[in-house]
């Protein structure tokens, strides 16, 4: 089955009040799934990316993996960016082009600009998405779209498979969490208000303002975390779970340590401390940066992944064959641990633990810290204080880098994530 994703997005101000649309269609047009929300204070282009994020993502609850789409949008920026043939200058955009950018690599996506006035769906609900924010509430869909004759369901019940990107050796393309349940919506239209200017150049997506959406500017220097994920393990390769197992790297894990070594040994990075759990995997990916930049490393057992118990070393048909029960109400509840393991709230208050340690130890400073799937995800988590499910809508590839910068007077902000531009 091919369908057609629409997504917009728009700000009243530019920056201003914004928000995105996206609606997912049958090849007919019906619709299948709508989603909106208004975003705070952004740009056009940062508002557009969010849509189309959010558009990949209900295609992806419905479609599954490898589902096919067309993907139309009116911002000629963003299309042409994500076909690889427009670069991104705005390096406010970069971790918005690459969470879509991994989003559409687990799908058949073909992109296509359209003009404005062929995307009047999606730019209606970023409006009404808009309008309700505008009034203190929160958009929710109002009934079954003009197009659709009879409700539309999908012909398989979407469920979550497996919190995949949680854990190390699977990766994010086995799991679609879904939001919530699809159904098809819309509405009748209420009166446009202007969402943008025609303004289709990229806005300055990183400027902080006063006000809803956005911190004020912080006062102090941050500390700043490069989070760096070890290398290719066999595990990896094989799909299986891997916490508490000590694999070594593979020769290409090797090859992508040290592509991210020499990517961190340059400008604009000044590492001043590394920090690694004490996992072989993650220790030879420290080691690797150590040794192109000088910095001893630091070992931090509380970095360590989360201990998968009984399930070490299998993959997740195998667990779901022999363990169905003890699955399902491990992904249903980040209190629950595998038979023997850790639950993911237990690692949670690690590694929480590990991070006050660090950012207190050296303030201001900027630190490397190798690490796994799951500290990862939640050190992200948390710098978002997003809820748990949102460890699900993270995707991050072996040998990636994200960055979060620690303010003493100001919240956590997140700078990037899974960027893999160093492995070429």
């Amino acid at each position: 089955m091919r369908f057609l994703v629409e997504a917009d997005g728009g700000s009243r101000g530019n920056p201003g009040p914004a928000g995105y649309g996206a609606v997912v269609k049958d090849a007919d047009g019906r619709v299948l799934a709508e989603s909106a929300e208004a975003i705070g204070t952004a740009t056009n282009n940062v508002a557009e990316y969010r849509g189309l994020i959010a558009g990949l993502e209900s295609l992806l609850a419905l479609g599954g993996e490898g589902a096919s789409a067309e993907v139309r949008m009116d911002s000629k920026l963003v299309i042409e960016q994500m076909a690889g043939r427009w670069k991104i200058k705005n390096e406010g955009l970069r971790p918005l082009a690459l969470e879509a950018g991994a989003l559409a690599r687990r799908l058949r996506v073909t992109w296509k600009w359209i003009p404005r006035e062929q995307n009047s769906h999606a730019d209606r609900l970023a409006n009404e998405a808009m309008d309700a924010a505008a009034k203190g509430l929160k958009w929710e869909s109002t009934g079954v779209a003009a197009s659709v004759t009879a409700p539309i369901t999908p012909s398989a019940p979407v469920t979550p498979s497996a919190p995949a990107t949680l854990f190390e050796a699977v990766t994010p393309s086995e799991l679609v969490t879904p939001s919530g349940t699809v159904t098809p919506s819309g509405g009748v239209a209420p009166e446009r208000a202007e969402s943008r200017g025609e303004d289709r150049t990229e806005g300055k997506a990183g400027t902080r303002a006063e006000g809803n959406g956005w911190m004020p500017r912080p006062t102090r220097v941050a500390t700043s975390f490069l989070l760096l994920r070890h290398g290719e393990t066999p595990l990896s390769v094989e799909k299986r779970f891997s916490g508490l197992g000590d694999p070594s790297l593979t020769p290409k894990g090797r090859v992508q340590a040290e592509a991210a070594a020499l990517r961190l040994s340059r400008e604009p990075y000044a590492i001043d401390v590394i920090v690694s759990s004490p996992l072989t995997r993650a220790r030879q990916t420290a080691e690797a940066v150590a040794a192109r930049t000088g910095v001893p490393v630091r070992i931090e057992q509380d970095l360590r992944e989360a201990d998968f118990g009984a399930w070490e070393g299998h993959t997740f048909a195998e667990i779901q064959r022999s363990w169905p029960a003890e699955l399902a109400a491990w992904i249903g509840d980040p209190s629950v641990a595998p038979p023997g393991g850790e639950s993911f709230a237990a690692a949670g208050q690690r590694v929480e633990r590990a991070r006050d340690r660090i950012i207190a130890e050296h303030e201001g400073r900027t630190v490397l810290v190798v690490s796994h799937v799951t500290p990862i995800k939640l050190l992200v988590r948390f710098a978002l204080m997003a809820p748990p499910e949102a460890l699900y809508r993270m995707h991050l590839d072996v040998a990636c880098l994200s960055v979060i910068d620690y303010y003493a007077d100001g919240p956590a902000v997140v700078r990037a994530l899974n960027d893999t531009a160093h492995l070429g």
